[in-house]
């Protein structure tokens, strides 16, 4: 059979197909079996490198363009926008159809070719209380998968195919909430799971709830660096001879991951050269301006996320940023992250006890939750889940793969 899944995620992706009538995850060298959602356009050469070795092109300093968190785009105003890459203006819309185009080429590499009917993996919401915005999203994912040349596509919910995934495994049954956080959006659905009813292939109705907001690991990375990155590049500081602060539009486009390409242009220059005149605190605000003129907006989000994920099994991390006339330099605790995060946190779990109100099921009554996606690891998030379901068993799948291997599972009953 040749048909498949595609996980098309924030920060991560991953491909399953069908191997001898079982799932089984697409292998991307060195990147293992899920691969960062990064593409690294080359100003040296005609190359374009895609994943980890995108990421390594910038970090090593090649002259170049770094693009991530391509799927934040869908739905949004920027899928209509264009973004210089080689002294051209290029379509993001374009660019992620080049990342399915290099999930294509990897396919054929392993002799999967012929792989043209594909269920690709969606958020319950690309776009938060917008329908007719999410369904533009839904509609352009489809036809880029259709321009990249598979045929027949169809959609399932993400946290649904992390479902099926963990439902494979068990051998009893279970009324599980999955809980999926990745880099842009977290899904929750409370499903019943089973052997008997993995046999099936219409669950609908066991799927007792399914809700989903647009918060993520992006979204972490942001508030972090806001909180304790930003300041050190003037904001929150005064106009000199006022009591108000400096704008901010420039310091939350830096530290939001899709749009730090917006930033690379003149008019950003003179805006911050401006900035920097009116500044009680001029000297930082020469540094933000330091880290735009050199485009080095994406290596200080990558510094952040390191210190995210570092500050997830430890209590400290050092943030430290080369290549300023002076060292960009903090050191960040767990208490300063938590604090940070508590906000949105606090909007996942409401969006859990919205999914305990619409499938009218008492959090007691949740045997299993199952934690999927890298952002789910958070252990502010972990002890306030702990909380509200105390007698359930917590369940940790494959961060990067239950997705794309559930997808799969669902393709092969699709297009059976």
């Amino acid at each position: 059979m040749n048909a498949g899944g595609i996980d098309f995620g924030t920060s991560n992706s991953s491909v399953g197909y069908l191997k001898s009538g079982e799932p089984t995850l697409l292998a991307f060298g060195e990147d293992g079996y899920s691969v960062p959602t990064a593409i690294f356009y080359s100003a040296e050469s005609a190359e374009v490198y895609f994943g980890k070795q995108a990421v390594s092109q910038y970090t090593e300093e090649v002259e170049g363009r770094l693009l991530r968190s391509l799927k934040s785009i869908l739905g949004s105003s920027l899928m209509g926008e264009k973004t210089a890459i080689r002294n051209r203006r290029v379509a993001f819309s374009d660019i992620i159809q080049d990342f399915f185009g290099f999930l294509r080429v990897t396919l054929a590499s392993q002799g999967q070719a012929d792989m043209n009917q594909v269920v690709l993996g969606r958020p319950v919401h690309f776009v938060d209380d917008n329908p007719e915005m999410d369904r533009l999203a839904e509609r352009q994912l489809r036809e880029i998968a259709e321009k990249s040349g598979f045929e027949h596509v169809e959609f399932q919910f993400e946290p649904v195919a992390a479902a099926l995934t963990y439902e494979s495994k068990l051998q009893d049954e279970q009324l599980a909430l999955v809980v999926d956080i990745g880099g842009g959006t977290a899904d929750f659905s409370i499903i019943r799971l089973s052997p008997e009813r993995h046999r099936q292939a219409d669950r609908t109705s066991d799927i007792l709830s399914t809700v989903g907001i647009h918060i993520g690991g992006t979204d972490f990375d942001r508030l972090l660096s806001l909180h304790s990155l930003m300041p050190l590049l003037g904001m929150g500081t005064l106009v000199k001879g006022t009591t108000r602060q400096l704008p901010n539009s420039t310091y939350y486009d830096l530290a939001t991951w899709h749009r730090i390409p917006l930033l690379y242009n003149n008019a950003t220059e003179q805006k911050i050269r401006q900035i920097q005149l009116d500044a009680a605190e001029a000297d930082k605000v020469r540094l933000l301006g330091e880290v735009v003129s050199r485009k080095l907006g994406h290596a200080l989000a990558r510094k952040v996320e390191q210190s995210k994920i570092k500050l997830s099994a430890s209590g400290i991390s050092e943030c430290l940023l080369q290549g300023l006339s002076r060292d960009l330099q903090t050191v960040i605790s767990r208490d300063e992250f938590e604090t940070a995060i508590g906000s949105v946190v606090e909007r996942l779990s409401h969006c859990v006890s919205t999914a305990l109100l619409d499938s009218q099921i008492r959090p007691e009554a949740i045997t299993r939750v199952f934690y999927t996606g890298g952002t789910s690891a958070v252990p502010l998030l972990r002890q306030q889940f702990g909380e509200m379901f105390p007698s359930a068993q917590h369940v940790q799948g494959d961060t990067f793969g239950s997705v794309g291997l559930g997808l799969t599972i669902d393709a092969a009953r699709r297009f059976a």
